[in-house]
């Protein structure tokens, strides 16, 4: 993380996930990194993207503390114990659309609006994990509605946020970033004990690839390992 300042600080929301683990113990044990928070439902301050109030709550609790050089939203959902991802239009419910869209792109929209003044005005990366799936271009599949939706969604707030705080913090990089398959609980069903990377090696390509961002690349869709993907 060399082209972040000595000592900087980082914020990984959704931090009790595999992904956000991973994030949050790469962070702690890079020595130029100062202090790591991550912050979940039973952190404190808690964030929960079921609780509107609770993401203004955690940005407010935060910013006393000084600006952040890097957040990264690792939150997200493709399936729960109630449902798993649609392959048909006969699958969709508003139950799955609202509780998927809920996740992955209300609770980061106002990641947005909150954390984005959190980003310092030197140097700062804030990354929402987005999905490749979720490119209208590449979609060539179908299937997966709500998570394709909820998806594309995302980055489109990404991509007009990055308008806007390009204008009053230039030197701010928002990106959209896809992580690839990783062997976690959000892929397990769908051989992702096989063909999934481990969590540390993911977080660790995409950290280099986080690394690696100038203002030039705000408002962007990259991949783990740096390739552009289309919108």
């Amino acid at each position: 993380m060399n082209t972040f300042p000595d000592g900087f600080r980082a914020l990984v929301l959704g931090a009790s996930g595999g992904i956000g683990q991973a994030f949050v113990a790469l962070l702690q044990a890079n020595p130029r990194c100062s202090e790591v928070i991550g912050l979940h439902r039973k952190s404190a301050p808690s964030l929960d993207f079921d609780d509107e109030a609770s993401i203004a709550n955690a940005a407010d609790a935060l910013r006393a503390g000084g600006k952040f050089h890097l957040i990264i939203n690792a939150a997200g959902v493709l399936h729960t114990a109630g449902f798993m991802p649609e392959k048909k239009l006969g699958d969709l419910s508003y139950a799955q659309l609202e509780t998927t869209f809920r996740v992955n792109t209300f609770g980061p929209a106002l990641v947005l609006r909150h954390f984005a003044a959190l980003l310092d005005a030197q140097r700062s990366v804030l990354a929402l994990l987005s999905a490749k799936v979720g490119s209208i271009e590449d979609n060539r599949l179908g299937g997966w509605y709500s998570y394709r939706a909820s998806k594309a969604a995302l980055n489109m707030l990404l991509k007009t946020a990055a308008i806007e705080v390009k204008r009053s913090n230039p030197q701010a990089v928002l990106v959209s970033l896809h992580p690839g398959t990783v062997n976690s609980a959000l892929s397990k069903p769908f051989k992702g004990e096989q063909i999934g990377r481990q969590a540390m090696l993911a977080v660790h390509e995409m950290l280099q690839t986080l690394n690696s961002l100038t203002p030039a690349d705000t408002g962007s869709f990259v991949a783990y390992d740096g390739a552009r993907l289309p919108w």
